[in-house]
């Protein structure tokens, strides 16, 4: 497990961003480099009556691609890590589908799905999934057989095997695959709300970036920012609670 940061390491280096962003603006002197202080006041601006309902539609499919590939990624890695035949049968379907950048599969989605929402929270589903899946899977084989014993003896059932064996052994790197696709979800869900929707944090940037006001399009980055901030933390506050064992 990683080690948390202190609040004073993490202000820090949220410090040292801003100051050479503001460094940055001040030296350039450019319009598309303003100071950091023009973008938070527009951001505050704009918040209440724009950018919070464009951040929300962004959220939302976040959080319904990772809820979908959640609840089918994590039992099928449980099931391909505990029995092997399983495995065996699915592993050439995972292998033959995961190296596939699922940015490819985008016009098959949208042509399947449309540009709506579906499309768009599909292709967060099929990116996060299969790291899931893969991440799942070799946690549970790596468990030694001997784990098992305790429990079987008891006469455990394979509901409680996976309760009190394999969801503790597989959490740590379960949510540490969740935390690196969600790093390219967040990327590929600004490149779909480019087209398609008018609501959206992509959408919200690429607007500002169209109508050459630089204020609104680096508070609409900011806010992308501080959206992958969120999920990270909550990410690490789900990895510090859930598996104080592995400290």
């Amino acid at each position: 497990m990683m080690r948390r940061l202190s609040p004073c390491m993490f202000a820090a280096g949220i410090a040292i961003c801003l100051i050479l962003w503001a460094l940055a603006a001040h030296l350039l002197n450019m319009p598309v480099i303003p100071p950091p202080g023009q973008v938070f006041v527009r951001l505050g601006q704009k918040f209440s009556d724009t950018i919070a309902v464009h951040a929300a539609y962004s959220l939302m499919r976040i959080a319904l691609g990772l809820c979908a590939a959640v609840a089918v990624g994590y039992p099928l890695g449980v099931l391909m890590g505990y029995f092997p035949r399983v495995n065996r049968v699915l592993a050439p379907v995972l292998y033959l589908a995961y190296p596939i950048p699922k940015i490819a599969l985008l016009p098959v989605v949208m042509l399947l799905f449309g540009v709506g929402e579906t499309g768009k929270i599909l292709l967060i589903f099929l990116i996060i999934v299969f790291q899931v899946v893969v991440a799942v899977r070799d946690a549970v084989a790596a468990i030694p057989a001997e784990t098992y014993d305790s429990l079987r003896v008891l006469g455990a059932s394979f509901g409680q095997v996976v309760r009190h064996i394999v969801l503790p052994a597989s959490l740590p790197k379960f949510i540490t695959a969740v935390r690196i696709a969600m790093a390219t979800a967040i990327s590929v869900l600004f490149f779909t709300e480019t087209f398609g929707t008018k609501y959206g944090i992509g959408y919200y940037i690429m607007d500002a970036w169209l109508r050459v006001n630089y204020l609104d399009m680096y508070a609409g980055i900011v806010l992308l920012s501080a959206i992958g901030l969120l999920l990270f933390a909550l990410l690490d506050a789900a990895e510090y609670f859930l598996c104080r064992w592995n400290r």
